[in-house]
């Protein structure tokens, strides 16, 4: 028997994506097969197939994705069998998501509670557990300047909404009118056009007194234009590269100026601590405490096209594969 999958023989550009055949993957000990319903796309795979990403991949031919939701069909030893039928979300470990059937371990997989469909699951299944996770280690207090940075995106549109419910005052930067207009949506007070050359002077106008804390989802140059917007007491908090490049700020300058930095690394950083984010993230979507927004969906056999849009910066919130 065997599944279909999207192969990436080689890196380079969208169009090394292919539709292909595998072999049925098979459950281990503590392991289960799931039949997919959906996989997520985040930014670090389009960087993966290129071969640009800090994170390597692995060897290709590689099958990329590691989140999705479907059925458990297999089960392996030493896995209660009544996982059996259950509706999940869980991690692959990485790769392994574009494709109809998935390998998982038992011990990642969340079950999705009432409440909330299984592809909004999916959606906070990375992206829910990384801006908890960052918003905890801001301790943004109610009154604070927060600028969030890739605002129109999967983690930037959750962080937007944390903070506004804590209380912060919400600046939005995003590329595109669709993107601001959905950060005003989700809470933000003011929106940015990142890509117009004059964003750090505008930022300057909106929040005269700076800001006291950053989330940087960009990176590069972006990260030195921010970090000189920040006082003493202030949160930098660097998560993302959609740059191409993380940015960097000098270890010494950031305690003479009195700023913490947060590095991603420090975030969840044991897995039953990554677990537990998901589990709450979930838990508040299901109450209405946090909307996850799906921007688009694209069949598993058009994974390049997903990856071209990401790529041209079309996409809003989450991207997913329907397999």
């Amino acid at each position: 028997m065997t599944i279909r999958a999207v192969i990436a023989n080689r890196p380079g550009p969208p169009s090394v994506l292919e539709p292909g055949e595998l072999a049925d993957p098979t459950a281990g000990p503590r392991q289960v097969v799931i039949a997919v319903q959906a996989a997520a796309i985040t930014f670090i795979e389009t960087q993966m197939r290129a071969g640009t990403s800090p994170r390597s991949p692995g060897p290709f031919p590689i099958v990329l994705g590691n989140g999705v939701c479907g059925t458990v069909a297999v089960v392996g030893a030493e896995v209660d069998p009544t996982w059996l039928g259950t509706t999940v979300v869980t991690s692959l470990g990485g790769t392994g998501g574009y494709a109809s059937r998935a390998t998982a371990s038992a011990d990642d997989l969340h079950r999705i509670p009432a409440g909330l469909e299984p592809t909004d699951a999916l959606a906070l299944l990375a992206d829910g557990r990384t801006a908890l996770g960052l918003a905890d280690a801001a301790t943004i207090g109610a009154g604070d300047t927060v600028v969030v940075t890739a605002a129109g995106g999967g983690v930037g549109s959750l962080l937007v909404q944390l903070a506004h419910r804590l209380g912060a005052r919400v600046i939005a930067l995003a590329g595109s009118t669709i993107k601001l207009d959905l950060a005003r949506r989700l809470g933000a007070s003011d929106g940015i056009n990142s890509r117009d050359d004059d964003w750090a002077e505008r930022l300057d106008v909106v929040a005269p007194d700076g800001v006291d804390v950053a989330f940087d989802g960009i990176g590069g140059t972006t990260t030195g234009a921010l970090f000189e917007r920040l006082h003493t007491g202030s949160r930098l908090l660097p998560h993302g590269a959609a740059s191409g490049t993380f940015g960097v700020v000098d270890a010494e300058a950031a305690a003479n100026r009195g700023v913490t930095v947060i590095p991603l690394w420090s975030i969840a950083s044991t897995p039953n601590a990554s677990f537990e984010l998901v589990e709450r993230a979930f838990a508040m979507a299901a109450m209405g405490d946090l909307t996850p927004t799906v921007g688009q969906w694209f069949p598993l056999e058009r994974a390049a096209d997903a990856h071209a849009a990401i790529e041209r910066r079309e996409t809003i919130g989450k991207t997913l594969l329907i397999a």
